[in-house]
């Protein structure tokens, strides 16, 4: 095995933040949604309950724990799901006040996945299936020119920052939001290209821009959606990955899908995304799905869409053949992208998580660390001593 990188994905909503107390109440974290899980259907396994119990991932002894965690069983990095709206940041404190002021940040990279989706209130999901949009994907020329100075100052120049041949590593989750920002695709090329020349400004070399493609949708004036290795090359992205299994796998049946079926079909997907991106495609490993815990625990299960639909559960032994798998496709890459993403560290409310709970330990970690010991990957980063940062 040559020198692969693990990167898992990391969802911060179970931290308090004011906006989620504005709409849910005092106090009010992800985790209530957890607590209040139960089983569906028959076989059904839930309520999934987190060994560490329900902590406050903004506590710096809390976010250092999962750091040593994920450090210890051989992940390079954490992707944080990132939310920036027009009024500003969204579920930060897990960063900043977590992850930043740990005292053990130095033994773990970390980056943003810009979530640049709509937020709705899904929370459980309303049984009409109605959802009220809470904050707009999709921000201004203006939000977007202070969101990239913010990130420069907060982020990149931060000595966990993860970087890719020295450039800041900064994923975008849905594409075509940010083309609606600025007006089509143009607009939206012209707006990375002051981004990168900002990040070259602060001494970087570059900024390395990853794009999470899926779900590519018509902007308003156009009659044909665009063609996705159009939109790479336009807006100059330097790698592509996708962010979980589902959204290039259809889940067949109803109501747990076999995890090989679903394997199977990505497997596919990645070889498609070799053949036809023109730059890295980080293959992907989904660890479970299960998102039930966002539906109203009362109603009928039944196959109605997201929330409410068909789940995928792994063993410990079947996630371990999916990292093979990755691993295997990976090495195939440029050594600088010899990269596999996981979702995720920690999306309890849709059954995908590789933090320890009661069902089974910390048995994908250790799956995790057995096979990376294994073989020659790229641990973890270099201390910052070790960098010649005091």
């Amino acid at each position: 095995m040559k020198n692969v990188q693990i990167a898992a994905f990391y969802f911060p909503n179970y931290h308090i933040d004011p906006r989620n107390e504005a709409v849910h109440g005092s106090g009010w974290t992800e985790w209530e949604l957890m607590k209040i899980a139960r089983p569906r259907f028959p076989g059904h396994q839930q309520p999934k309950v987190p060994l560490w119990g329900y902590e406050d991932e903004a506590d710096p002894a809390v976010m250092s724990r999962k750091i040593d965690a994920a450090a210890d069983s051989g992940i390079s990095a954490f992707l944080f799901d990132w939310y920036y709206y027009n009024d500003g940041p969204f579920l930060e404190r897990a960063l900043r006040e977590g992850f930043q002021k740990a005292p053990n940040a130095n033994r773990l990279n970390y980056a943003l996945m810009w979530a640049n989706h709509d937020w709705t209130d899904c929370h459980p999901l309303p049984a009409d299936r109605i959802c009220t949009l809470l904050y707009p994907g999709a921000v201004t020329p203006e939000t977007f020119e202070r969101m990239t100075d913010y990130i420069i100052e907060t982020h990149f120049l931060h000595p966990s920052y993860w970087k890719i041949d020295n450039c800041p590593f900064f994923s975008i989750y849905e594409i075509y939001r940010l083309a609606e920002s600025f007006g089509g695709w143009d607009g939206a090329a012209e707006a990375l290209n002051r981004f990168r020349q900002k990040v070259c400004a602060a001494g970087f070399p570059g900024l390395h821009i990853n794009g999470i493609l899926w779900g590519v949708k018509l902007l308003p004036g156009e009659n044909t959606i665009a063609d996705p290795c159009d939109i790479v090359r336009k807006l100059r992205f330097d790698s592509v990955t996708s962010y979980v299994w589902v959204h290039h796998a259809e889940l067949k049946h109803f109501p747990i899908t076999p995890y090989h079926e679903v394997l199977e079909e990505n497997q596919r997907y990645w070889e498609t995304a070799r053949r036809e991106y023109p730059v890295p495609y980080f293959p992907n490993v989904t660890v479970g799905w299960d998102p039930s815990p966002r539906t109203i625990q009362k109603l009928p299960y039944r196959n109605e869409g997201y929330p409410m639909m068909a789940t995928m559960d792994s063993s410990p032994e079947e996630f371990g053949e999916a990292i093979r798998a990755a691993v295997k496709f990976a090495e195939q890459l440029p050594e600088s992208s010899r990269i596999v993403t996981v979702n995720a560290w920690n999306e309890w409310t849709e059954g995908s998580y590789l933090e320890p709970d009661l069902q089974h330990g910390s048995a994908y970690l250790d799956m995790l660390q057995t096979i990376i010991t294994a073989g020659n990957f790229r641990r973890n980063p270099l201390s910052w001593a070790e960098q010649g940062i005091a």
